[in-house]
């Protein structure tokens, strides 16, 4: 099972409504729309996406990492590694 499966339902609509918001993002772009008013929406919908990311990260680290923790040895060394590069990969963003 999944970390986020508690919280799936959830993600789904925020990644709904980051998709409706690039899509409008899109549109926007097609219209000709002002270049700061296609910035704000680009803004909203990368702060969409990283609150979900961040969600995701939070139950890795609470059901994933926290599960390899209590296993021990080279399982918890893998998953912590790979935590560090997830939270590497999200701050370069």
């Amino acid at each position: 099972m999944v970390g986020y499966a508690h919280n799936k339902e959830d993600l789904l609509k925020r990644l709904r409504r980051a998709e409706g918001q690039v899509r409008g993002i899109h549109r926007m772009v097609e219209e000709d729309t002002y270049c700061i008013d296609i910035l704000t929406q680009v803004s909203a919908a990368t702060k969409a996406l990283e609150t979900v990311a961040l969600a995701l990260l939070d139950d890795h680290l609470a059901h994933c990492v926290a599960e390899a923790a209590r296993e021990g040895g080279t399982v918890a060394d893998d998953k912590i590694r790979e935590a560090s590069a997830a939270i590497a990969r999200l701050v370069r963003s």
